[in-house]
């Protein structure tokens, strides 16, 4: 199975620059990119569409949440492993 490409957002943007300005078609920069002319016709339509916030990357702010509640959830972990520590330490001792 072959693995899916990534491009980045200068490389989307520079691409669609040049089928704007060198008056080819899609499909001709897309040959001579070795990209998919499908590929290339969607990201004109969300420069379009988008302008300056075109090509958002891979849903990154989705993907800081959810690292930071992972490191929360670590750090919440080790509060309550101490605190069952701690308890089972007073509780001997007052014995």
């Amino acid at each position: 199975m072959a693995r899916r490409r990534t491009f980045s957002v200068e490389f989307k943007r520079e691409a669609v620059g040049l089928v704007r300005s060198s008056g080819q078609s899609a499909s001709q920069v897309a040959r001579d990119l070795g990209i998919n002319s499908s590929v290339l016709t969607r990201w004109i339509r969300e420069a379009q569409g988008e302008g300056s916030k075109a090509f958002p990357g891979h849903g990154r702010p989705r993907d800081e949440e959810l690292a930071a509640l992972k490191r929360e959830l670590v750090r919440v972990k080790k509060e309550r492993d101490f605190l069952k520590e701690a308890a089972a330490f007073f509780a001997k001792e007052s014995k």
